[in-house]
């Protein structure tokens, strides 16, 4: 299943190449960075822990989760009205009931310039209107959507607290945002605003002590040699593996790009 969302750093790719990475048996899969969720929807687990630190994303969630009707009868309001002026009047205006707050994250999530996801300093959406005006085209997929997701808990949440709620046998995906859109020399400058390398440290502490907790552990980063050494030096072990990106602003950007698995358990030679 494909999830409902489209994100910034997703892994639709990561499920179409490298889906042979994840572990077939575990017993409660646990993401500490939901984002669109591509690796939860393809494994459809039976007992899950999800979490985010973004709150309109996590509300979205329980929304699909928990009134998945009213969420799209909102939505296939918001498509009958639909066009320019309507797009950046509901840019600007916030409801206050939780399930129309979800409605208007996923109507903005796919009418927007690439379905990116970015606020200004004062937290407010301003990604302009794109060229994809049809915000309902899986609508009688939201039962399905629900469905899965009864089975799963669900929060808001900084990654720490998510992730060491791992014990033996659990599956840990973990997806931090960074970025590949850097030189060597100026991977810290770009990726500080986005997650700090205090985070990354945290972030190893945190994954370290679930590893010795016997957790099964995939994680996807940046193949910045730092984050390298740092985790082979703590027992994981990384790998290069590539996808395409095609949404850069430069052609420069765009093509082949390179990033880095990490691993609780040793890769299977290919």
């Amino acid at each position: 299943m494909n999830p409902f969302l489209k994100w910034p750093g997703g892994k639709r790719w990561f499920i179409s190449k490298y889906q042979n990475y994840i572990p077939e048996k575990f017993n409660n899969y646990i993401e500490p960075f939901l984002g669109g969720g591509s690796v939860f929807f393809y494994l459809q687990p039976e007992a899950s822990i999800l979490s985010d630190i973004n709150t309109d994303l996590i509300n979205v969630f329980l929304a699909m989760r928990d009134n998945h009707e009213q969420l799209r009868d909102i939505l296939c309001a918001h498509q009958k009205l639909h066009n320019i002026e309507y797009y950046y009047h509901i840019r600007e205006y916030i409801p206050e009931d939780p399930i129309a707050q979800a409605a208007r994250f996923l109507y903005l999530n796919r009418t927007c310039f690439n379905g990116m996801y970015r606020v200004n300093r004062q937290g407010k959406f301003n990604v302009p209107i794109g060229t994809k005006s049809n915000c309902t085209y899986d609508i009688d997929r939201f039962p399905l959507y629900a469905r899965s997701l009864k089975k799963a808990e669900i929060s808001v949440s900084d990654f720490g607290p998510t992730i060491r709620r791992a014990r033996y046998g659990d599956f840990l995906f973990v997806d931090p945002p960074y970025t590949i859109a850097h030189n060597q020399n100026s991977f810290i400058k770009y990726n500080e605003n986005l997650f700090s390398w205090n985070d990354q440290i945290r972030l190893l502490e945190d994954l370290s002590h679930a590893n010795g907790n016997g957790a099964i552990i995939i994680s996807t980063n940046a193949n910045y040699f730092l984050i390298r050494e740092m985790y082979q030096d703590c027992g994981f072990y990384t790998k290069p593996i590539h996808r395409y990106c095609s949404i850069s602003g430069s052609a420069k950007g765009r093509g082949t790009q390179e990033e880095l698995l990490i691993s609780s358990i040793p890769f299977l030679e290919e």
